[in-house]
């Protein structure tokens, strides 16, 4: 039987080799939102994995809205003609279409990088203040985040806006809304964080609101039938929170506006989640998701075999399958996953020679 994860997929007008995504990956090594020379290393090394698409990690729209002050950023056209010259030079040796994720951290942004503990920083340690909906914390004894004003919402759209169009501008082939994860969208469309009483809070219509408006937008300043995509958190694994039948829901209105796919992630937004961590506990999410939409839907978390994500794939479970942390440990798991399951990868010439005696025809050329 044919692999189906090294079939080719159409995302609008983009054509994937095959159904493995490199999902975003925040990197912590941007100075003042700018992409350094460790991005260079790390996204090139990504780029010759063979997968189908890469994303890049959470972009912040604007400066407040960086999950730490070493993320990357998009506020401001010097940002966009970085961005640019890091997809030339990433397009040189790879033509693995490049994706990148567009987003706001809201409450939760101000924050140390997690290998010095990911705690909110105060300004003395180089932090700002936050905003989100309403004024209640990610934790307890964090500071609050300040409500945002009907104005600030404004300001909130136009910068992802500005955001869509620069991504364009930089040359990337597709972008991804980032809804997931307890950043400031979730946030608006979960009750656990959003208890406003205007038009973005209260009824589930209200606080889907704004990722809709953001996501129409977005649409507005990218030419027709460019893939603008979402990731979404599909539950809040809190009691009172986010959850499926909320998902389906705002599935169906993305559907609507021409999404071009959605990623299907979970938890992230409640302090008190309790989230049962196996291997594909995520994928339930992806299958209710697919079973509902014609949206290329993609699979993420703790999928790590080749024959698990293929398995996912022939029960139509999933249209495309995300890999994340697998890649940091082994960059070359696409290379494995081809090998066992009997189907040919692009890999740059260079490396054909890595090919094992045992193996046959693994690499095509790029």
């Amino acid at each position: 039987m044919q692999s189906q994860l090294f079939s080719p997929f159409q995302i609008g007008q983009l054509t994937l080799p095959n159904r493995i995504v490199i999902a975003p990956m925040c990197q912590y090594s941007a100075q003042d939102g700018m992409p350094s020379d460790w991005h260079l290393m790390h996204l090139g090394a990504m780029s010759h994995s063979g997968a189908g698409l890469l994303i890049l990690e959470a972009t912040a729209v604007e400066a407040r809205g960086r999950i730490s002050p070493l993320d990357l950023g998009i506020w401001s056209d010097a940002h966009r003609d970085a961005l640019k010259d890091l997809v030339q030079r990433l397009r040189q040796y790879s033509s693995m279409p490049l994706a990148i994720q567009l987003a706001h951290a809201g409450r939760k942004a101000s924050s140390a990088a997690p290998w010095n503990g990911g705690q909110l920083l105060s300004a003395e340690q180089g932090g700002w203040q936050t905003v989100a909906p309403s004024a209640i914390p990610h934790y307890a004894h964090d500071a609050a985040p300040d409500a945002l004003t009907l104005d600030d919402i404004q300001e909130v759209r136009q910068a992802f806006t500005q955001g869509a169009r620069r991504a364009l501008e930089a040359g990337f082939d597709s972008i991804e809304l980032h809804a997931a994860h307890g950043y400031l969208l979730h946030q608006f469309m979960s009750p656990l964080s959003n208890q406003r009483t205007d038009q973005y809070g209260g009824s589930l219509e209200n606080r889907l609101r704004l990722t809709l408006e953001i996501f129409d937008d977005m649409k507005q300043v990218l030419p027709a039938n460019y893939p603008l995509g979402i990731r979404i958190s599909a539950s809040d694994w809190a009691e009172g929170g986010w959850d499926l039948d909320s998902s389906l829901a705002l599935t169906r209105e993305l559907e609507k506006r021409g999404c071009a796919f959605i990623h299907v992630s979970s938890g992230g937004l409640a302090a008190h989640q309790n989230i049962p961590l196996e291997p594909g506990y995520q994928v339930p999410f992806a299958k209710a998701i697919k079973a509902i939409t014609t949206m290329p839907v993609i699979a993420v978390g703790l999928i790590t075999e080749a024959k698990q994500a293929e398995q996912i794939l022939q029960e139509q479970e999933a249209d495309l399958i995300g890999v994340a942390r697998v890649m940091l440990y082994n960059p070359h798991w696409p290379w494995h996953a081809a090998a066992e399951l009997g189907a040919g990868i692009h890999a740059p010439r260079q490396y054909w020679r890595s090919q094992p005696r045992e193996v046959k025809n693994l690499f095509i050329g790029m």
